[in-house]
């Protein structure tokens, strides 16, 4: 038996919820072991985005806002969500451009993560941002954002002290501070 083969079995399925962004699918299986159950999936109708910017002297930006679904403030790289189907940095330089106002020459692919993949289908692209200039930003919106422009080592910091909670930014610090921790990245 292939330890990577799919041991689930699904029987019937129907969707539960459905809106521009995203859908929820519930599904009759047959679990590993034999068992009957029910799984539910959440699709997303996007690719999860962020970017950590670097400046010379290793600053970062962070963007805070307030999250509806956890009901409290978060502290996050810039990010948002990118079209499937259209070049995932597309996105990332329209969500830097969008929520800072910066604009990179530089764009160097990060990390590719699930973010909940006991649940949602939610693929997560983080990209490194060198070589940035002010423009004007360009908030949706929904938006209402507070910029900050902070050292690297404050905002990973801010990680290790639980401050910043939000996934794609907390794993993003640690690659940037591994990175520069083996010499990687100047």
């Amino acid at each position: 038996m292939n330890p990577e083969s799919n041991p689930w079995k699904i029987v019937t399925s129907k969707q539960v919820y459905d809106n521009p962004w995203i859908g929820l699918t519930e599904f009759d299986v047959i679990n590993p072991s034999g068992g009957k159950g029910i799984y539910g999936k959440v699709h997303f109708k996007n690719r999860a985005i962020g970017v950590v910017v670097l400046d010379d002297s290793l600053n970062t930006w962070l963007v805070g806002q307030f999250r509806f679904p956890i009901d409290q403030y978060s502290w996050e790289i810039p990010e948002g969500g990118g079209l499937i189907g259209v070049d995932p940095l597309v996105g990332a330089k329209r969500e830097l451009l969008e929520e800072t106002g910066l604009v990179a020459a530089n764009w160097e692919p990060l990390l590719t993560m699930h973010l909940s993949n006991s649940v949602s289908d939610e693929l997560a692209l983080i990209y490194l941002a060198t070589n940035v200039t002010q423009e004007m930003a360009e908030p949706e919106e929904t938006e209402q954002l507070q910029i900050q422009k902070l050292p690297f080592d404050k905002v990973f910091d801010m990680v290790e002290d639980g401050i910043i909670t939000d996934s794609i930014t907390v794993a993003a610090i640690y690659k940037i501070k591994i990175l520069l921790l083996q010499g990687k990245l100047k």
